[in-house]
């Protein structure tokens, strides 16, 4: 074999290790990388099925749950966390801090005074403030602090918030549309608003956003703290089924992880299911 033949040769391996080359790492280019690299990946592991805890409950729903430090989402039923659904309750969080923006309520202790009107919740017979009508989710303090804000500076507070769709129908609607009007909120968006009030993101002032958070608290220990709000979209005949929500956030050690959790709500113990589901998907996740 003459030089020019064996030259030929070299050059032919040449470029052929080197195409193999350049091809291998287009390819390792085009593949994901691992989970904990990729943003907002969605757990599909067997020892998350919170599919199961919906199941042993009886019940239909969803939960969504965010992972700050890992910056992973756990989740059940992924369309229906994409669902818009009414916030009911769920927006007592912003109407609290829309009303200590706007001065119609001094703080977590100025009390409003009961109209008389007996309710179906003894509870909310009285005069209250807003810490125990947070607590409480007293329906009427919180119409009449949406009748104090008015129509249009309660929607330009929701418009700056950028809370669900935005939309609180017209002035008639100011003390009813999260219960019964056109503002919708999927589990999705719930996260999203929840994230950027811990991280004090949102249109408000640190101390509004200081003492809604506090009032928020729902379960405080020495190892987490939870905040939170529940809901119930159950006070007409124009929703069926009624919807439960239950979202918030629970702080341990230097994480947070926040939930939305969305369930069908049938019957009287499925009210509680909302709250008991949230705490076994967390068990799931070594969190409590």
């Amino acid at each position: 074999m003459n030089r020019i033949v064996r030259f030929k040769i070299i050059v032919l391996v040449v470029l052929s290790c080197i195409i193999s080359i350049v091809f291998e790492t287009m390819q390792s280019a085009s593949m994901p990388t691992s989970a904990i690299e990729l943003p907002n990946r969605v757990n599909t592991a067997q020892n998350t099925d919170f599919g199961r805890h919906f199941r042993e409950l009886g019940v239909e729903g969803s939960i969504l749950i965010y992972d700050l430090n890992r910056d992973r989402f756990f989740q059940h039923n992924p369309q229906r966390n994409v669902t818009a659904f009414l916030p009911a309750s769920t927006f007592k969080i912003l109407n609290s801090l829309i009303a200590l923006e706007t001065g119609v309520i001094s703080d977590e202790i100025a009390v409003l005074t009961w109209d008389g009107i007996q309710r179906s919740i003894p509870e909310w017979n009285r005069d209250l403030n807003m810490r125990e009508a947070f607590k409480l989710s007293a329906v009427w303090f919180y119409q009449v602090i949406a009748r104090r804000v008015g129509h249009e500076r309660m929607q330009k507070w929701v418009a700056q918030a950028g809370y669900g769709n935005q939309k609180i129908g017209n002035k008639d609607d100011i003390d009813k549309f999260w219960l019964e009007g056109e503002l919708r909120i999927t589990p999705q968006e719930q996260i999203q608003f929840l994230r950027r009030l811990y991280n004090n993101d949102l249109p408000f002032s640190k101390r509004s956003l200081s003492i809604v958070k506090d009032i928020m608290v729902m379960e405080q220990t020495p190892d987490y703290t939870i905040r939170g709000k529940t809901g119930w979209v159950g006070f007409t005949d124009n929703v069926k089924p009624e919807i439960g929500w239950y979202v918030g956030y629970l702080e341990k050690g230097k994480n947070v992880y926040f939930f939305s959790t969305n369930i069908d709500i049938r019957n009287q113990k499925d009210q509680s299911a909302r709250i008991e589901l949230t705490r076994r998907c967390f068990k799931d996740l070594a969190v409590l």
